[in-house]
């Protein structure tokens, strides 16, 4: 089912808004986000390096970790 996107406009019939579903709103911003790091070159090498490690924690793990 393909996400429905409204687009709401003016008495001229003039687009003045759309409304979008929240899943696709997370992955426009998530998108905007990841671009905005991969911009600095520091960055973008720790996002390389963490996208292909194998190992780590978990987020329940750390949080245990730090008993948060």
């Amino acid at each position: 089912m393909t996400p429905q996107v409204q687009y709401v406009s003016d008495e001229d019939a003039r687009i003045t808004s759309v409304i979008v579903p929240i899943d696709v709103w997370h992955d426009l911003q998530s998108e905007k986000e990841t671009a905005y790091l991969l911009k600095s070159e520091a960055m973008r090498e720790r996002l390389l390096t963490a996208r292909i490690r194998k190992n780590g924690l978990t987020l329940e793990e750390i949080s245990e970790e730090l008993d948060i």
